[in-house]
């Protein structure tokens, strides 16, 4: 494995750790908003990933995704669920599916945040432009690695920081238990179908780590052709 290799794959677990830290510290944020201070008692409306670190989702499935070829450009993982008391919201549903939506909508904003930065580098850093087209372009970024400025690297990181958070965001709404998705698709099933829904549990997790790429890149595929191409065009 080359020098280039070994500081991408640190690039994209960093980035994924900042990731999956902000999304669950916004999930607490936003329960403590609408009433429910568990999480924030807990520490967890914070930033620090020591406090939502999972040994198995944080740690140990991202590396061996990142370390082992088969898995392709799939890096996926989850930190420690925050802690919610629904009996703490004044309206039940609602605050439920706005304490779940802020996990996924704070990893969109990052990707926004992410894709602005690339553009502030190809506007003002010198030749910025060339390194975040040639990224838009699908140029390899082990070669952008290569590049003697420093903005090489941060276009790299910001790049990475795009997808990944992207990614982060359609894994978690898809509607399998426990993932974000299926906290809301619950509300929407009759209470019959409520236990057999949530009996799926970690099997469905599972088989959608192990089978779940291609229904990932359905959505995923699309919206990095347009930030590509928004990137390409600045």
């Amino acid at each position: 494995m080359s020098h280039e290799q070994i500081v991408l794959k640190i690039f994209e677990f960093a980035i994924l750790l900042f990731a999956l830290s902000l999304h669950e510290a916004s999930h607490a944020w936003m329960a403590s908003r609408l009433g429910d201070q568990t999480a924030r008692m807990l520490g967890r409306v914070t930033l620090n990933p020591s406090k939502h670190i999972d040994i198995l989702g944080t740690i140990v499935i991202p590396l061996v995704m990142l370390f082992i070829p088969s898995f392709g450009g799939f890096l996926i993982g989850w930190a420690k669920p925050t802690p919610v008391n629904n009996r703490n919201f004044k309206h039940f549903r609602r605050d439920d599916i706005l304490t779940t939506l802020a996990g996924p909508g704070s990893n969109i904003l990052a990707a926004i945040a992410c894709m602005t930065a690339l553009i502030g580098i190809a506007k003002l850093a010198p030749n910025g432009e060339l390194a975040v087209h040639a990224l838009a372009s699908g140029l390899s970024a082990q070669v952008i690695l290569h590049g003697t400025s420093i903005f090489d690297p941060l276009a790299v990181i910001f790049y990475i920081g795009v997808w990944l958070n992207l990614m982060l965001c359609i894994f978690n709404l898809l509607p399998v238990p426990p993932l974000d998705g299926s906290h809301v698709f619950r509300h929407m099933l009759p209470y019959k179908a409520l236990r057999y829904y949530d009996s799926i549990g970690i099997m469905g997790l599972i088989l959608i780590l192990f089978l779940g790429w291609p229904i990932i890149d359905f959505f995923l595929s699309p919206a990095l052709l347009l930030v590509n191409t928004i990137l390409l065009h600045i």
